[in-house]
């Protein structure tokens, strides 16, 4: 199997395995909040509802993500991940504004809660499902750089704190503080926003064709110039689209070289940064040492 198909692979399992999981939290915690009335559990409720519609937005996003470049768009589709983070980011605001809402309205008039043994045992199922489906997707994120799971990975995050601040929240209104409930529901929302914050600013980053960071710049010009017989290269750009980098620059070889030769040297640099980078896209332009920029 190819790496372009493992990856296409593991995206969409990926999106599956969080839609999934967030449906069946999402029946889990309604009947949990229903016999209970518990504010932080309906934060739970509501986070996993606007999981389940961000999960399925995601998974929409990575299908048109990962068909082939065409006329249209010769540099494939891989920024409908980027756009599918910015709708996670919104879906999560969303959730944060009416946690918050509840909240609120629970502090200033609390009510006592009931069925806690029933809330414990569904967000003990929460943390553990959480916890797997997180692990999969570091797995994924780690194999393809998908923006749009990292930022599904994010989110699942700030589930695995929702989930243990609500275990906490009902644990201790069992022993009478009950209004620590309400409190737990607005921390909570106020954690869940700036997790959209974050998820905006990596989903930016990629539409606004940020380089990719300094160490791995750094290194791809470092094997750049470990071929023999390059001189060395500058106007080096990167960008992300998707799980797919794109890399080009300008290579610096003797002026007196074949054509053929040149052509080898631009080859074996292409192949130099793939090797170590698979998932990179290299385009290479050479200019004869005369023309180079002048360093020092």
């Amino acid at each position: 199997m190819s790496i372009n198909a493992e990856h296409a692979r593991l995206l969409r399992r990926a999106t599956r395995a969080a839609l999934a999981t967030a449906i069946l939290l999402a029946l889990c915690k309604a009947v949990a909040w229903w016999l209970s009335g518990s504010v932080s559990l309906l934060a739970g409720l509501t986070d996993s509802l606007l999981d389940g519609a961000a999960s399925l937005l995601n998974l929409l996003a990575v299908h048109y993500s990962l068909r082939p470049a065409d006329d249209d768009h010769r540099y494939g589709h891989g920024k409908a991940e980027a756009l599918a983070g910015l709708g996670q980011a919104a879906f999560i605001c969303i959730s944060a504004i009416l946690v918050g809402v509840q909240g609120v309205d629970r502090l200033l008039h609390p009510q006592p809660l009931g069925a806690q043994a029933i809330g414990i045992a569904v967000m003990l199922l929460s943390l553990l499902m959480t916890a797997l489906l997180l692990a999969y997707q570091r797995h994924v994120v780690k194999v393809t750089h998908s923006t749009a799971i990292r930022a599904d990975s994010l989110h699942y995050r700030s589930d695995l704190l929702l989930n243990a601040s609500i275990l906490l929240a009902l644990v201790l209104a069992g022993f009478g503080w009950e209004r620590l409930d309400a409190l737990f529901g607005i921390a909570i929302a106020l954690y869940i926003l700036w997790s959209a914050i974050s998820i905006v600013r990596e989903a930016g980053a990629v539409l606004m064709d940020t380089e990719l960071s300094p160490e791995i710049s750094e290194h791809m010009q470092q094997l750049v110039c470990e071929v023999p017989g390059v001189h060395g290269c500058h106007d080096f750009r990167t960008r992300i689209s998707g799980t797919r980098w794109f890399v080009q620059m300008h290579l610096e070889l003797p002026g007196e070289l074949p054509l053929s030769r040149a052509h080898d040297l631009c080859v074996a640099v292409e192949h130099a940064i793939h090797d170590r980078y698979p998932h990179a896209e290299v385009l290479v332009h050479a200019d004869p040492l005369e023309v180079a920029p002048k360093r020092g």
